[in-house]
């Protein structure tokens, strides 16, 4: 089978002057190499096709590919992430992981949690701030957490994000739209235990693959999945891998968020505990990083006694299965 990988790789957008947090989410070439190879392992002829803007090149030229294996984030707009597989479809060539539905809605952390809302899952009050006028508007009991509703890996969390009052909050957000521009999500804060859970599988087929607690180190910026922590976790973080009740809670939770978004094949949800011990989502991300060390899906693979090789099998068993 010949499968194409569509991907938006780091180095280029430094070369072209973003920041290293501005290119957080793109990918390095030990990523693209290792699925390559996981790939290549299962009998593929694999080609590597580059961004958006080399896969509109190929199509115009006559390529085609039996399947896409797409972990492209997308540079511009809210529909960033869902651009590549809505070419595709265009084109009618399958692909690995969500629809251009699925990408779009999720982007958006506060579009998401209305929907995460809707069907009764449990989820952290929250308010959207576009612009300055709107703090004022915010109506949540203290403490509040605010981050950009509109980014990922960890962009615009800091130790500011956390904040208790009135007269913090205008400062944060100020902060954050003056950066980001809006709009910002504004959620009551949940004092309790995070983890994240990594998914196999589409509909009924999914499964949870594990979970991961994130343990934040004294020294720590700060108690959250930050840019910062992320970046650095061999420095600031911990992970436990938990069993038993709690887990099994969490990951409960995680199933029927992922299978009401709908989303597809592999990814990750977040999840909080609140001053109950109730686990509240948090956020979804149905393009899960793919680093074949760094990367937190892997991570709960290897744990599991599941090389990299296997999760990438286990992924385009799912894909072929919705694309026979």
């Amino acid at each position: 089978m010949k499968i194409g990988i569509t991907y938006d790789l780091m180095q280029d957008y430094l070369d072209m002057g973003f920041s290293r947090e501005e290119a957080a989410e793109f990918d390095k070439p030990e990523t693209i190499q290792a699925i390559h190879g996981g790939l290549l392992a299962l009998g593929h002829e694999v080609v590597q096709i580059g961004n958006i803007t080399k896969l509109t090149e190929r199509l115009v030229a006559g390529d085609r590919w039996h399947i896409v294996f797409n972990i492209c984030e997308g540079v511009y707009g809210i529909g960033r992430e869902a651009q590549v597989p809505a070419i595709l479809d265009a084109y009618r060539i399958p692909y690995v992981f969500s629809d251009p539905l699925v990408l779009a809605l999720t982007l958006h952390k506060g579009m998401t949690k209305r929907v995460i809302r809707d069907l009764g899952i449990p989820t952290p009050d929250f308010d959207l701030v576009e612009c300055a006028d709107e703090i004022a508007d915010v109506h949540l009991s203290y403490p509040v957490f605010v981050k950009p509703a509109c980014e990922g890996s960890g962009k615009g969390i800091d130790a500011s994000s956390k904040v208790v009052d009135a007269e913090g909050l205008h400062k944060t957000c100020t902060q954050l739209l003056k950066k980001f521009g809006g709009p910002l999500l504004v959620e009551e804060f949940l004092p309790g235990r995070e983890f994240t859970i990594a998914i196999i599988g589409t509909g009924e087929d999914a499964k949870c693959l594990g979970i991961m607690e994130c343990i934040f180190r004294k020294n720590a910026p700060t108690d959250s999945y930050s840019y910062e922590n992320k970046n650095n976790y061999e420095e600031f973080m911990d992970y436990d891998f938990p069993e038993g009740p709690v887990a099994d809670r969490c990951m409960a939770v995680a199933l029927e968020a992922w299978r009401g978004l709908g989303c597809r094949d592999a990814g990750r949800i977040d999840i909080r505990m609140d001053k109950h011990g109730t686990p509240n989502f948090i956020e979804v991300n149905p393009l899960a990083g793919l680093h074949p060390i760094d990367s937190d899906l892997p991570i709960i693979g290897r744990h599991r006694g599941i090389d990299f090789n296997t999760v990438i099998k286990m992924i385009m068993e799912s894909a072929l299965k919705r694309n026979p």
